[in-house]
């Protein structure tokens, strides 16, 4: 899997209109991508640490937060938002997977002024602490009825990758631990692998993606902070880059093949941190093998399960990068333009394509659906309140 630059992330989510809906540690994806869409560093352990600040790497809080009274409880709220230019993320602080609150969202997104192209979402923690002993059932009715409402709500060109609940420890703590919970091994770490395997059918039987970060963090617990919860910047990195390896995949670009993730994220220096000497030196192939990340090879890939059949984690277009690779010395080495995979495994994902208007509007990034054709100024139009939602454009695909 390549590293994308901050110049590519750019690229690939150039007009994009992103939605992060989770707990805190989707909001560290939310400030990962923030970060990565302006340069090229690691998050700080404060900024991760952080919660309801009023501004972070130029982003605005538009509500809840340090605005209001900060707690734990189920009813805190937070969002947060970033517009650059050709770039909006938005950000949601969730405690349920379906609940009243979660409902106004989506019907914020669906007659909201702008219609989103990528979904990113996870809900578990929480659910499965905070909502009395039958959580497990009631999870799976809330996951029921919220994949239900986003195939209704969310329009057909809109990406929603469910994010799987990452490894915990045996003894955790945090905000969505009660504070009189005993501070001993439980049943959450097989708690999440059972909500995940129900979260992820349920995301596949309604034809959304879902990115099993639970997989791919498996064995990397030596990036987990000392709350047996939390991740520290380095996974939040390599998970950005999982994420961004999907989103490309799904809408059809082919990304650069240069240096592996895991080798560039050990070298770049966190926010505000100068960098490290080594980075100056000549590299030693031997010496980056051996502290290669414990994460298993098999997970280079990135690893998730997709609704159409025409597309798959098996094709050789996915394996962009060689290992052995050397490190290019300087960024404007790496300006490779993204380009757009065949037309026969577009339309793979997106049903609706043109391969006449393709042919016509050259670019390295372009929609993949008609309903984006017009984006050009301003950057994020309205939406039209007349298009059809994904629920009707889909009743074809489903299986009788």
């Amino acid at each position: 899997m390549p590293h994308l630059r901050a110049h590519e992330v750019k690229q690939l989510l150039h007009n994009k209109y992103v939605v992060v809906l989770g707990d805190s540690i989707q909001r560290a994806v939310y400030k990962d991508l923030v970060l990565l869409l302006q340069k090229d560093c690691l998050l700080s352990s404060s900024q991760l640490k952080s919660k309801g600040e009023l501004s972070f790497e130029h982003d605005v809080l538009l509500e809840g937060g340090r605005w209001g009274r900060m707690h734990n409880g189920t009813h805190y709220r937070e969002v947060r938002q970033f517009c650059s230019g050709r770039h909006l993320v938005r950000f949601y602080f969730l405690t349920r997977a379906y609940s009243p609150y979660v409902e106004d969202i989506l019907q914020q997104l669906r007659w909201g002024e702008y219609a989103p192209d990528l979904v990113i979402m996870n809900s578990c923690l929480w659910d499965l602490s905070r909502y009395g002993r039958n959580f497990l059932r009631s999870y799976r009715d809330d996951l029921e009825r919220l994949f239900r409402r986003l195939d209704q709500v969310l329009p057909a060109s809109c990406l929603l990758v469910w994010n799987t609940t990452m490894p915990v420890a045996e003894v955790v703590s945090g905000g969505f631990v009660l504070p009189d919970a005993p501070a001993c091994p439980s049943r959450l770490r097989e708690d999440v692998i059972e909500a995940n395997f129900y979260s992820s059918a349920e995301a596949v039987r309604r034809g959304f993606d879902v990115l099993d970060l639970h997989f791919h963090f498996r064995h990397a617990g030596q990036h987990r902070l000392s709350d047996g919860v939390h991740w520290d910047e380095r996974a939040h990195r390599y998970l950005s880059q999982l994420l961004l390896a999907h989103v490309a995949d799904a809408w059809g670009v082919v990304l650069p093949a240069h240096n592996p993730v895991g080798r560039w994220i050990r070298d770049v220096p966190a926010e505000g941190q100068p960098d490290r000497e080594e980075r100056r030196q000549p590299r030693d192939h031997h010496r980056y093998e051996r502290r290669e990340p414990p994460v298993s090879r098999s997970s280079y890939s990135p690893r998730y399960h997709r609704h159409s059949p025409q597309r798959s984690s098996s094709n050789p277009r996915n394996s962009l990068s060689r290992r052995e690779d050397p490190m290019p010395s300087s960024p404007s080495s790496q300006h490779h333009p993204l380009r757009r995979d065949s037309p026969r495994r577009r339309r793979g994902y997106t049903r609706e394509t043109n391969s006449t208007d393709r042919q016509q509007r050259p670019g390295p990034i372009r929609r993949v659906s008609t309903h984006h054709q017009n984006r050009q100024s301003p950057p994020y139009p309205s939406r039209h309140h007349s298009e059809p939602h994904r629920s009707h454009r889909r009743h074809s695909h489903r299986r009788t």
